[in-house]
């Protein structure tokens, strides 16, 4: 009989190619500070690294278009008074992005629509509530508004940005540093990495421990943990020999890891990636100059191993691009915004496909810039999955049009909406922040409206000029024909 030998998988092939130099964002001055975030993130709008700041902290943020050598004068978001620790985009508004600090405060910010053109210091809204230096700042994936922050002081707060309110404040649950926190694929559950070698399954509303495992890895070095799509949680870290590890695990029987495989004996943490939509799981590690990226399946040895992307620079961090922000007609499943020292290098995971048709199978419905939750309708109890959205017909341009269109209707609309009754002291941070929220339709219509007519009245006096100089045209051509002939 013959037997298989090989796994069948679409990824088999998938190949890593770092983009071309002019391509690249040079001469940024990546961040020193010693802490293991990803000091990176990016939208289908707008790339944001944390940079060296001298007094203070700072973060720069570049539309994805403007690539090549930026300027030492490029002006950043610069409001925190300690070094900024982690930062994160909106998942529901590319540009709204919170960072964390050592200055002990969450800020929220505004990007300016076409990027920033002088130094942003002043936050949307600032949020207090750490007593230590805040390292790890990640949105709620399904409802509008909700911002989990941890900080040293081993507290996770859960805000609602709108309001400018701690929601919940988990203080009990974490006897030692918080390395990393995930949310599930709904939000109704987050699980946590913790210095104390446990991984911990939390429901951040009850303030419950759900499952725990204690020493998902038993090496004393830093270790990550992430929710996969169908509830199980993957795991990297160090054995007790200094050999980094992943691990997967399922919460209903936490005693033993489905899978556990040892990589190399390198020092850096590794920094998990997770695409939901392929189940394919990207490890960087900090200080190497490769990713390793693995398949999650339901069947025996569960992570399967696919290829290394490998380079000659080490990476210092990495941020991930959301779905609706890739390439569709390349192939692109995945792209990864390499730090350097100086620079931050894109680079680009594709399938090879020779068909140039929409590929089904590679882009299933992913998750979308829509909210599918309110924040009261979250913290009332109700859990939601992701308002999904078709890749099909390179769907990020238009959409991201309508996106930034409506943002304007909500300025207009939040100012009589924060004045009736607003009890909350935090009201005028509202009012403010409610950029973030979605528009009401019957303004969006009445705006496109005017906006059309507006534009109708412009072609009409356009047409008039075009007219009126056509003529002058013939007149003159008239004139200068009588001049040759001397009839002048």
């Amino acid at each position: 009989m013959f037997r298989k030998v090989v796994r069948q998988s679409k990824f088999r092939h998938v190949f890593g190619q770092p983009v071309k130099n002019d391509q690249c964002y040079e001469d940024i001055r990546v961040s020193r500070v010693t802490w293991d975030s990803t000091f990176c993130t990016v939208n289908p709008k707008f790339l944001a690294v944390i940079v060296e700041a001298s007094g203070g902290g700072a973060f720069l943020v570049l539309p994805l278009s403007k690539t090549g050598r930026i300027d030492k004068a490029y002006p950043t978001v610069c409001g925190h008074t300690g070094p900024v620790l982690d930062i994160d985009w909106c998942p529901h508004n590319d540009e709204v992005i919170a960072s964390g600090s050592e200055d002990c405060t969450v800020m929220v910010w505004q990007i300016p629509e076409n990027g920033l053109s002088s130094p942003l210091t002043e936050p949307v809204v600032v949020l207090e509530g750490h007593t230590k230096r805040v390292g790890i700042i990640t949105w709620h994936p399904t409802a509008r508004n909700v911002l989990l922050s941890a900080g040293c002081d081993n507290v996770v707060l859960i805000w609602n940005v709108g309001t400018a309110e701690e929601l919940y404040r988990l203080d009990s649950l974490h006897p030692d540093l918080i390395y990393n926190i995930s949310w599930n694929r709904n939000g109704s559950l987050f699980c946590s990495a913790c210095k104390d070698k446990s991984v911990r399954i939390i429901d951040p509303r009850r303030g419950t421990l759900v499952a725990e495992q204690e020493k998902a890895h038993e090496g004393a070095r830093p270790m990550r943990a992430i929710f996969l799509a169908d509830g199980k949680v993957f795991t990297t870290g160090f054995s007790r020999m200094s050999e980094r590890q992943l691990a997967l695990w399922d919460p209903e029987n936490f005693g033993e890891p489905m899978a556990l495989q040892e990589l190399d004996s390198s020092n850096g943490a590794l920094l998990p990636f997770y695409d939901p939509d392929t189940n394919v799981v990207y490890v960087c590690g900090k200080g190497d100059s490769s990713i390793r990226y693995f398949e999650i399946t339901d069947e025996p040895p569960y992570i399967h191993f696919l290829n290394t992307f490998t380079s000659k620079e080490p990476q210092r961090g990495m941020g991930s691009m959301p779905k609706r922000g890739l390439e569709v007609s390349k192939c692109e499943i995945a792209r990864f915004y390499k730090l350097h020292e100086r620079k931050c290098e894109p680079i680009v995971m594709t399938v090879p496909r020779k068909s140039d048709l929409f590929q089904d199978d590679l882009y299933p419905d992913t998750a979308g810039p829509e909210a599918a939750l309110e924040a009261e309708e979250w913290v009332s109890g109700r859990d939601a999955n992701p308002i999904l959205i078709s890749l099909r017909e390179a769907y990020v341009p238009s959409k991201q049009r309508d996106l930034k269109v409506s943002r304007r209707n909500v300025l207009s609309d939040s100012r009589p909406a924060a004045a009736p009754g607003s009890t909350h002291p935090g009201a005028s941070v509202s009012a403010a922040s409610t950029n973030i929220a979605t528009p009401s339709r019957s303004l969006a219509g009445a705006g496109e409206a005017g906006k059309l007519e507006e534009v109708m009245q412009e072609l009409r006096a356009l047409r008039a000029l075009v007219k009126e100089q056509g003529e002058r045209i013939g007149r003159l051509e008239e004139q200068l024909g009588r001049m040759e002939n001397g009839d002048a």
